[in-house]
């Protein structure tokens, strides 16, 4: 290339200046270059899929922990029919769990130092084969500290050398000798965990239902490499964060109507006794029967308890029905009305007017609503729900964990030539992008998804004494109940109605045309198009809508384009699906899709070696095994080869100097 040829800019030139002092000589270049190049030629890691955790967080656990079943095959694919399927569960179980299961053998197992040995080499080879996809750089980089450079040298360990192999045998026999085989096989199994899955996408709805949101949040925070696409009712808990009273009271809600207390109070916190003692008070009379919590599982709770639950639940949810008429005549952009039903109701009668016909209330009992101004808080009412704002504000778990979902969420994600959402892209009844005006603009699919993440994280990061920060936080609540919200994709939110009237037919909620058009490959080719996707290569993966597998519904959408993973990983929907969740594997040879059965418990897990019974599916295999070069990370290395390339030439043309 000469002079000429390069077309070097000043703005060029500056940039190159600034990459000359990382490599300052032809020679730090010229490697760079060929290590890069390397790179972009190894396999492609493997990403794993999960959407609509609820805080179900020992299910969620162990399949993180077993990568869908990845381990499990591994060590198929090594040992073979060299191990009975017994010493494969055992050897899978200690890899998962290897505190807990450590704690077993080393109480139950004869000749433990024997034990240790053949464990420690079976590890070794699992881990040498799973990390054999990675750059020597990447895999050292996550390697325990304390046995680093030990699992480094077991890991390059070469059979074939003879004088070597006394070395490694030594090695172990020295582990076990001085009694750090234990804390050894505990650090190797974490090891083969992390490197086991290179990326992790949670394609939202981690809160609610389940007892353990919070301890997912936990385990994600800690997680090596992730990205999170927010669901509904992660919107709401980051409103709730953010202040919005209308989001607080609804979360609140849920929890009570779950009987799931132990994110808010243990997990963040959150003091509920000013709301128990209102309840008490207002509602000591009232059974509260349209209250009582739906209950998936055994309940710690007796009925005196569940009793109190019921009267919070009522509290508070006539508490959010005013919040959120606020909210909706605040904003008449939000084109609500229809929501404001307090005003609808006959109050000395017990009957509510919807749509011209006269219905009877279950519950008419309203101790804190005013007939001629429904939507106005009492003075008590007022002062409970800002004491817990405070909390909600003031709870530094809770703010931790929602500034971590800013920094690793978005509504939406390009990755690997896949698109990411957790609900819908608004279409309307045409199948076209359904156009929304926001801020007097009108915006629809990509742009609409953009804008909306916008009043997200405005509503979070601006200060009160900003004048659009009330905005923001109704936009979050919008988007989790609003008509056009591409989370929540449905044309209204029919709380007040089952609640409180018995006619299913006023309970309907209708789903977005995309519902109706996300089976149809031109509508998923178009969708992705307006994303910068190539259709043939790319998929649309999303959750939210739980699939009805036990009725036939697949999860494989538009010819294979368009993947829904929510099949129930959470119990409160595993009734309505027949199992109890999907899972996606996209790794170097294709994806593959994983139905789970009903996880029992972690005890069980570790104490019976029951692993989660999962059946896969083959969705694509590529003829020629996909490498790094075909991915997100390819494509910014043969960038940065490229300018180390350019920088060669300036170098051997004199157009900057090199530094010995």
């Amino acid at each position: 290339m000469t002079m000429n040829h390069m077309n070097i800019n000043e703005e060029n030139l500056k940039y190159l200046n600034l990459l000359a002092k990382q490599y300052p000589n032809i020679g730090a270049a010229s490697t760079e270059i060929i290590n890069l190049q390397a790179i972009i030629n190894l396999p492609k890691g493997t990403e794993h899929f999960l959407t609509d955790v609820h805080g179900e967080y020992e299910s969620f656990q162990h399949v993180l922990k077993n990568g869908s079943g990845v381990i499990k095959t591994k060590i198929n694919e090594i040992f073979g029919n060299t191990l009975r399927v017994e010493e494969k569960k055992s050897l899978a179980t200690l890899i998962y769990y290897p505190e807990e299961k450590l704690e077993i053998i080393e109480a139950t197992e004869g000749n433990l130092n024997d034990w240790y040995k053949v464990t420690l080499y079976r590890l070794i080879e699992i881990c040498r084969v799973v990390s054999s996809k990675y750059t020597r750089s990447k895999v050292r980089k996550a390697l325990p500290q304390e046995f680093a450079y030990i699992i480094e040298e077991l890991l390059h360990e070469q059979n074939n050398i003879s004088n070597k192999q006394a070395y490694y045998e030594e090695i172990i026999k020295t582990i076990i000798k001085i009694r750090r085989a234990k804390y050894f096989i505990i650090a190797i199994s974490h090891l083969i965990q992390r490197l086991i899955i290179d990326r992790l996408h949670i394609i939202g709805d981690i809160f609610d239902r389940g007892p353990g949101a919070h301890i997912i949040m936990d385990t994600l925070m800690n997680y090596h490499s992730l990205d999170i696409q927010w669901g509904n009712h992660d919107i709401l808990w980051m409103g709730a964060a953010a202040g919005s009273e209308a989001c607080i009271a609804t979360v609140l809600r849920i929890s009570l109507r779950y009987a799931n207390l132990d994110t808010i109070e243990e997990g963040y916190g959150i003091n509920l006794l000013p709301l128990a003692t209102f309840a008490l008070e207002l509602y000591k009379n009232d059974p509260c029967k349209s209250f009582k919590a739906k209950i998936e599982t055994d309940c710690s709770y007796d009925k005196k308890h569940m009793d109190l639950i019921a009267k919070m639940h009522k509290a508070i949810s006539i508490i959010q029905f005013k919040l959120e008429g606020a909210v909706i005549k605040r904003r008449p952009e939000f084109n609500m009305n229809s929501r404001i039903i307090l005003e609808d109701i006959d109050y000395a009668a017990g009957t509510i007017d919807i749509n011209g016909k006269t219905y009877t209330l279950k519950d008419n009992y309203f101790p804190t609503i005013d007939p001629k101004d429904p939507y106005k808080l009492t003075a008590e009412e007022e002062e409970l729900i800002n004491r817990i704002k405070n909390s909600f504000l003031n709870s530094d778990k809770l703010q931790k964990h929602m500034k971590f979902l800013l920094s690793k969420g978005s509504i939406y994600l390009n990755y690997n030539y896949n698109l990411l959402y957790h609900g819908c892209i608004p279409l309307d009844k045409d199948g076209n992008f359904q156009s929304i005006l926001l801020d007097g603009k009108e915006y629809k699919g990509k742009e609409l998804l953009g804008k909306y993440e916008t009043f997200v994280r405005n509503a979070y990061f601006s200060n009160n004494q900003d004048a659009d920060k009330q905005k923001n936080m109704d936009y979050i609540w919008y988007l989790w109940s609003g008509p056009n919200s591409p989370l929540f994709g449905k044309n209204v939110m029919k709380t007040f109605e089952r609640y409180f009237i018995d006619d299913i037919k006023t309970h309907e909620e209708i789903k977005n045309y995309y519902y109706k058009y996300r089976d149809n490959e031109k509508i998923v080719h178009n969708i992705l198009m307006d994303f910068g996707l190539n259709s043939e290569l790319s998929h649309i993966i999303n959750g939210h809508v739980p699939v009805e597998a036990k009725n036939g519904e697949s999860p494989i959408k538009a010819n294979g384009k368009l993947l829904v993973i929510d099949g129930g990983l959470s119990k409160a929907y595993q009734r309505k699906t027949g199992i109890a969740g999907y899972t996606l594997i996209y790794n170097s040879y294709g994806l593959v899709l994983a139905t789970h059965e009903p996880f029992e418990s972690t005890e069980k897990a570790i104490e019976d070696e029951t692993d989660i019974i999962s059946t896969t599916q083959v969705l694509e295999k590529v003829l020629n095994r996909q490498t790094v070069e075909n991915t997100d990370v390819g494509i910014e290395l043969k960038d940065q080869i490229k300018d180390l390339e350019l920088l060669l030439e300036c170098y051997r043309n004199g157009l900057i100097k090199e530094r010995i």
